[in-house]
């Protein structure tokens, strides 16, 4: 395992200021967004348009590895999508995968369906997804969210059961602030194939390192008994009044401490 950052971190910062950023606190190596909307390096219908022009643009990190690829269409996410803005949908995503192959990037971060989506329309939708993904030796991690179908870990398990080859972006923070709060979630450990981390309590999402409840010590010595070797990604936008330079740091060194 090796610690990393995601560019969503720094949502005040400009977008060529934040990898100068990462290297001065340390950092090795990066998350990036490819999102159709917002903060996103480059969007998915881009990458669709030319991916050798958006992969001369994720290289651009200050020498920093890319360690995943977090994948956001926005639009075309719902099961209910007509049949021509599916196919555009899976076009992009399989843009995105030849986009990480050429990065040497494995896991692919991506969204899953809000509550109330049909499972099987879901199930449909993350197997197209890994049967792409396959194609370029990527892997689909399914992010853990509230208000989507994995704020729960037994139906994230299920999902993955369901989807051959489907595994979790395990974010915890979404396990102890959620509705599921106080869950084991042990049994979604063997599903991860990569992490988000920041600190947080049961009623606030993002708090300063070390005021939390998230057992860093406990949760990578899960991920480890899994055989986990891939990235601990410090996904922790600003908080008030503090300074997110030292909480970044401060959060870097204790995941080096334990590793």
């Amino acid at each position: 395992m090796f610690v990393c950052a995601s560019t969503d971190s720094f949502p005040h910062l400009p977008r060529e200021e934040i990898f100068p950023q990462l290297v001065d606190l340390e950092f090795t190596a990066v998350e990036l967004p490819i999102h159709e909307t917002g903060r996103g390096l480059v969007k998915p219908s881009a990458v669709l348009e030319n991916v050798e022009v958006a992969g001369n643009a994720c290289r651009e990190t200050s020498r920093l590895t890319v360690s995943a690829l977090s994948i956001d269409q926005t639009e075309g996410e719902s099961a209910d999508a007509d049949l021509a803005a599916a196919d555009k949908y899976y076009e992009r995503f399989a843009a995105c995968c030849k986009l990480a192959k050429s990065l040497k990037v494995v896991p692919l971060v991506v969204p899953a369906a809000e509550l109330g989506t049909p499972f099987n329309a879901e199930i449909e939708r993350l197997r197209e997804l890994v049967r792409i993904a396959s194609f370029e030796s990527c892997l689909v991690a399914l992010r853990t969210e509230i208000g989507c179908m994995t704020e729960d870990p037994a139906t994230a398990t299920v999902l993955c059961d369901n989807v051959k080859g489907l595994g979790l972006a395990l974010d915890p923070s979404h396990y102890v602030t959620g509705p599921w709060q106080g869950r084991d979630i042990a049994k979604v450990m063997p599903y991860v194939y990569h992490v988000r981390l920041r600190d947080s309590t049961k009623t606030e999402f993002n708090v300063r390192v070390g005021q939390g409840e998230i057992d860093y010590g406990k949760l990578l010595s899960q991920l480890s008994h899994e055989g986990y070797d891939r990235a601990l990604t410090i996904h922790m936008p600003p908080i008030d009044g503090q300074d997110h330079r030292a909480e970044l740091r401060k959060l870097r060194l204790l995941l080096e401490s334990l590793l």
